[in-house]
């Protein structure tokens, strides 16, 4: 299987940092995430990439097209982000779609955060490979919420921090929502052109 790209082009040499997430809204977190990431890894490109399908939770009323026209209009005037969807969801998966697409030439990096980086080290992969040899295929830029990411020590050298010059960790997706359902200050969570497309659209309202 081979990336989807809704915006901007594959990469074909250098560090390609892939962001998975339900993007539900996007919000100011997930953009600085990648710029921090970008900068202090000299990424080449970063894909804000939107699974077909999630390994933990469903689309709900607000379906891929719509987030996927969020991403595109958050990304708009950074060259380096494009946005790309994949078969697969789980980390391995999405890399593997990435290697396939990109070639051997492009270094993969994941990125994510401190929740989701957990949550795939526990994950049960079944018969598949485990996490510590998923890691052999590409590595992990993850970026702190709450306390500070420590990786174990038999993932040293394949998850690496990523460090964010301001805090973030009362920007979350799920903040949005239930700020719109609820009347409260929510715009300033969000990018501009994403908070134009809520309105316009009248997502999330109770």
């Amino acid at each position: 299987m081979a990336l989807d790209f809704h915006s901007g082009s594959r990469l074909l040499r250098g560090r390609v940092g892939i962001m998975p997430g339900a993007f539900n809204p996007p919000t100011i977190a997930h953009l600085q995430l990648a710029r921090e990431a970008k900068n202090q890894y000299e990424l080449d490109q970063v894909i804000f990439l939107l699974p077909r399908a999630f390994p933990h939770k469903a689309y709900d009323e607000t379906g891929f097209e719509q987030r996927a026209e969020m991403l595109k209009a958050a990304t708009r005037d950074e060259s380096a982000f494009v946005i790309a969807s994949s078969a697969g969801g789980l980390f391995t998966e999405i890399a593997r779609e990435c290697r396939e697409t990109c070639g051997p030439a492009v270094e993969v990096f994941l990125l994510c955060g401190r929740d989701a980086a957990e949550r795939a080290a526990r994950w049960d992969y079944g018969d598949g490979p485990s996490f510590r040899r998923q890691l052999d295929e590409f590595q992990m830029l993850v970026a702190s919420r709450g306390d500070a990411y420590q990786a174990p020590p038999e993932y040293a050298g394949r998850i690496l921090a990523i460090e964010l010059l301001a805090p973030f960790d009362e920007v979350s997706a799920s903040n949005v929502r239930k700020a719109i359902q609820t009347g409260a200050p929510w715009q300033t969570l969000v990018p501009t052109q994403v908070g134009d497309y809520i309105r316009s659209q009248g997502l999330y309202r109770a």
